[in-house]
């Protein structure tokens, strides 16, 4: 299991021995027709491995460009991203597409689960294009579910489990090609209460295993769970900062109702 320490400086790249993300003075532009939108301006920062960090923002403050950017699903215009000290930025898509499968593992707020396939078969997904044998991907499904509290719903089709049991096999999916790090957009965005402190009770154990997580999140209540914020607005970071007496999510639904099926 990995240990932690504290990052000497926030938000300053070049600082982190240990960072598995590293962004150095990156600008996003995009052109809206006659029309040119500076997303982010010259955004700094290192995430080191074994972090639990949460992005926040309000609609239109560059959180959202910048886990495009860290999950490899675009490339900055200007600065460097590198991804376990390689840089991404000017990668091919093909290029860009194999890291991804590789390194990082997504979450996102609509769970994206295939209504005809089994949770197993929802899992096993990403190892298709993993070289890794048929089997291999079976036993990583199993362990992924098992590992979220499924095991025993693994042969269930997505109609048949609650919003959730949706977003863990969503997180399972999201682990069995065994990423770098863990990238959740807005992950308790469709769920009740209850549901996304037990989603966040999930990614606790996950981090505490040693994964790297960063979460986007417009939330307080959900953002409180990671170790570290860091606040976006108009594409810079206004504020970066541990998260003191953050809540243990275990604890927290023991004094929540349970919600009545």
């Amino acid at each position: 299991m990995a240990t932690l320490s504290q990052p000497a400086t926030r938000g300053t790249a070049g600082s982190h021995d240990r960072a598995v993300i590293r962004v150095e003075d990156v600008h996003k532009y995009y052109d809206l027709g006659e029309t040119r939108v500076h997303a982010l301006r010259g955004v700094s920062v290192a995430i080191e491995r074994g972090e639990f960090v949460a992005i926040m923002g309000a609609s239109g403050s560059g959180k959202s460009t910048f886990m495009n950017i860290m999950g490899c699903l675009d490339k900055p215009t200007s600065g460097r991203y590198l991804l376990e000290e390689i840089e991404v930025s000017g990668l091919t898509k093909k290029e860009l597409a194999a890291i991804r499968n590789r390194k990082i593992g997504f979450v996102f707020q609509g769970f994206n689960l295939l209504s005809r396939t089994t949770a197993q078969e929802n899992v096993e997904l990403p190892t298709l294009y993993a070289q890794i044998s048929k089997e291999e991907g079976q036993k990583r499904a199993k362990d992924a579910l098992e590992l979220v509290g499924l095991g025993d719903r693994m042969l269930h089709f997505p109609s048949q489990l609650s919003g959730g049991q949706q977003q863990r096999v969503a997180i399972a999916r999201a682990l069995v090609n065994q990423p770098s790090i863990l990238l959740a957009d807005e992950p308790t965005g469709n769920l009740d209460s209850r549901t996304s402190v037990e989603i966040m009770e999930v990614f606790q154990k996950l981090n505490d295993d040693g994964l790297t997580i960063v979460l986007v999140t417009h939330e307080g209540d959900v953002a409180q769970f990671a170790k570290r914020s860091i606040q976006f607005r108009d594409g810079t970071i206004r504020r970066d900062e541990a998260i003191q007496n953050r809540p243990v999510a275990s604890e927290v639904l023991k004094n929540l109702p349970t919600l009545e099926d």
